[in-house]
């Protein structure tokens, strides 16, 4: 269980969100909790890598990711997960907004924008009722190619890891700078 004071913050702001929040104010909350996200297991991350170093540090994103990411679903009130058009977890196939999302997103960067600035949403409309969704893009960061960069610089004790725990793995070969996947949120309203 993660320490509730990571979340705080986050969870004060969306206390103050009107119970029928507008599209941008979903954006705004969508974006919070996909920071807080990144930045929580970014933390985690780092300190398995300090710690254990960088094979059994294999085990924070697929262990502890998906407990991070149902937590801060649960205390929001949001779905909130990471999907990858190349995964390493076979939980995290896009669905087809979403890899719409990713070949939008990575469009933008091929245009020239900003990183930090890749995110879309929307409010989809279905026979069951509407949906709010936002991406955000998931740029590879220098950490990240230790596991995720090209295999020749991969070291083999993470190669094996990976073949181990993840024998149908698509997620190398990614350079820095580049979208690795998203952070995926939704909210039925």
């Amino acid at each position: 269980m993660l320490p509730t004071l990571i979340f705080a913050p986050l969870l004060l702001a969306l206390a103050s969100l009107p119970a029928f929040a507008s599209e941008p104010d979903l954006a705004v909350e969508a974006r919070q909790a996909s920071q807080l996200l990144i930045m929580t297991l970014g933390g985690e991350l780092k300190a398995s890598m300090a710690s254990s170093g960088p094979a059994k540090s294999l085990a924070v994103c697929k262990e502890q990711a998906p407990k991070i990411s149902a937590e801060l679903s649960k205390k929001t009130g949001l779905k909130i997960h990471r999907v990858s058009h190349r995964n390493r977890n076979a939980e995290a196939i896009p669905d087809a907004w979403e890899a719409e999302a990713i070949a939008s997103l990575e469009k933008r960067l091929a245009g020239g924008e900003k990183p930090e600035t890749l995110e879309v949403s929307a409010v989809l409309s279905a026979p069951a009722g509407k949906t709010f969704r936002y991406a955000k893009a998931l740029i590879t960061q220098p950490m990240c190619l230790i596991c995720h960069g090209s295999p020749e610089y991969i070291p083999e004790s993470v190669k094996a890891g990976i073949a181990s725990e993840y024998p149908h793995d698509k997620a190398v070969g990614f350079g820095l700078g580049t979208i690795r996947g998203i952070i995926s949120v939704s909210k039925a309203l």
